[in-house]
């Protein structure tokens, strides 16, 4: 609803939040903000190694077991744009306590579901959560760092709890299902949630928002929400339907339509949900768009290579994660150890240029990668190189928040995430759609299943290095060239 016309601009309406002032006061704000973080990313990992069991224990079908996860991700892609709006109107430190909450008591459900239904209603309702929590955790980070330096060393501390947490996730998934049960892959939620809501109240800066008239379209809202749910849940559907199947043309033409009256929403409406002016930064749109071009590339890392362990090589669930224990250690590493040091002294552009350069060659080695293959000198490699996320993504998170101003950082930090959930969205429909494809060729000519499953894997690792290369491609030509901070 448009607001009348005495309503102050938002500018004139924004209360700086009452940020803790001592260096300490803010860093365990970090802490808290990085806990929420870390538990959303190993959430999205965790389950991926433990999903055999619960189809075993819960008799899932094979198309019903992935929405496990679907679930999940249409509830926190589709809620994270309108979740960072919300937090600059009602205030964010209130959006992230009700996040948390929400998410902390659904994973308790979900430990306790004795049904498909009831495990995929929780997990929907862990997105929900995420989504809430997740949406404004930056927007809350930049107000705490406001300055240079320190703000780069904040962004990598939090960057590394997502870029480590994906791949720290596997191994907890596989050691946690493989000595407990999968129940517990969800019940170890309760005891950091509970901390983090703890530790949330004295921490975070208190904040008020400008106010639900700065920005209460309530028509926007409906029309994003709608658009983003039916679309991210026609794009994970295509794997199951194909890219021409009615089931797929049909929701995906709505959602599209849904999107554009969005956009022609928020380009009259008096107080849009999505103030277009966000757009006029280059930094915001080029980080975006680079953004989703490397999530959806990475897809191809963090879940075929451990499906080829498990499908090929014939590795359980704990040596799987294990096995990517390599990785997590070298992104976290280059995240805290170097990255902001870094950006501060080459500009993040640079460092990001870098940080894809390597992924390049990690994901072009496993294009080459054998049905045989050997541990050390195949894949450590490859792990090894996974080193570059730790250069990108907190080079990338400084770049699109830079672009924002006070009164829309949960915003800008919203639009960052769900651009982050829209290329892993496309990751899945792409990726393994070419590789689905390409085994199923050649199992119906033949071939072993281990070398029609390679090949498979070979395809949608091929179609990942080009992603990755668009991506360092696009960098020079999207974003702007930033000074080393001071």
């Amino acid at each position: 609803m448009s607001a009348p016309s005495t309503t102050p601009a938002p500018a004139a309406l924004a209360a700086p939040p009452a940020a803790p002032t001592g260096l300490r006061s803010r860093w365990t704000a970090l802490g808290v903000l990085s806990t929420g973080m870390l538990m959303t990313i190993l959430d999205g990992s965790i389950v991926t190694v433990a999903m055999p069991a619960m189809q075993k224990d819960l008799g899932f079908s094979a198309a019903g077991l992935s929405w496990v996860v679907n679930a999940y991700l249409i509830a926190f892609g589709s809620l994270l744009l309108l979740s960072g709006r919300l937090g600059d109107l009602i205030g964010r430190k209130r959006m992230f306590l009700a996040g948390t909450a929400v998410f902390t008591g659904a994973s308790v459900l979900a430990g306790l579901a004795a049904s498909p239904a009831v495990l995929i209603a929780a997990r929907f309702l862990q997105g929900v959560g995420s989504a809430v929590a997740g949406a404004v955790s930056l927007g809350i980070l930049v107000t705490l760092f406001p300055e240079g330096r320190e703000r780069a060393r904040a962004i990598a501390v939090f960057s590394f709890t997502g870029a480590a947490g994906a791949s720290l996730g596997q191994v907890l998934g596989g050691v946690l299902t493989d000595a407990l049960d999968w129940h517990w892959i969800f019940f170890i939620n309760l005891p950091i949630g509970l901390a983090a809501l703890l530790l949330a109240l004295p921490a975070l800066p208190a904040d008020r928002g400008i106010g639900l008239r700065a920005g209460a379209d309530v028509w926007g809202a409906l029309l994003i929400t709608g658009g983003l749910m039916l679309g991210i849940s026609t794009v994970v559907g295509v794997e199951r339907y194909g890219w021409t199947a009615a089931r797929t043309l049909g929701p995906g033409a709505l959602a599209l339509v849904l999107l554009a009256a969005f956009a022609v929403r928020q380009a009259k409406a008096r107080t849009p949900l999505l103030p277009l002016r966000i757009f006029r930064s280059r930094a915001v749109v080029g980080a975006n768009l680079v953004q989703m071009l490397m999530v959806a590339a990475l897809f191809a890392f963090q879940v075929l290579v451990a499906l080829y362990l498990q499908q090929v090589r014939g590795y359980g669930a704990a040596a799987t994660g294990l096995a990517m224990l390599p990785a997590a250690v070298t992104i976290g590493a280059v995240s805290l150890g170097a990255s902001a040091r870094l950006a501060a002294r080459f500009g993040e552009r640079n460092v990001l240029l870098a940080g894809l350069v390597l992924l390049v060659g990690a994901l072009g080695l496993l294009t080459r990668l054998p049905v045989r293959a050997d541990y050390a000198t195949d894949l450590l490699p490859v792990m090894l190189l996974a080193a570059g996320f730790g250069l990108a993504l907190p080079a990338l998170t400084a770049l699109a928040m830079s672009g924002a101003d006070e009164r829309d950082a949960g915003l800008a930090s919203g639009l960052f995430n769900t651009t982050g959930q829209i290329g892993m969205a496309l990751g899945v429909a792409v990726l393994s759609t070419l590789a689905a494809g390409r085994t199923r060729d050649l199992t119906d000519a033949g071939r072993p299943a281990a070398e029609a499953l390679t090949s498979g894997f070979h395809l949608a690792f091929a179609a990942g290095t080009l992603l990755l290369a668009l991506a360092a491609a696009a960098t020079p030509a999207l974003l702007p060239r930033r000074t080393p901070a001071s």
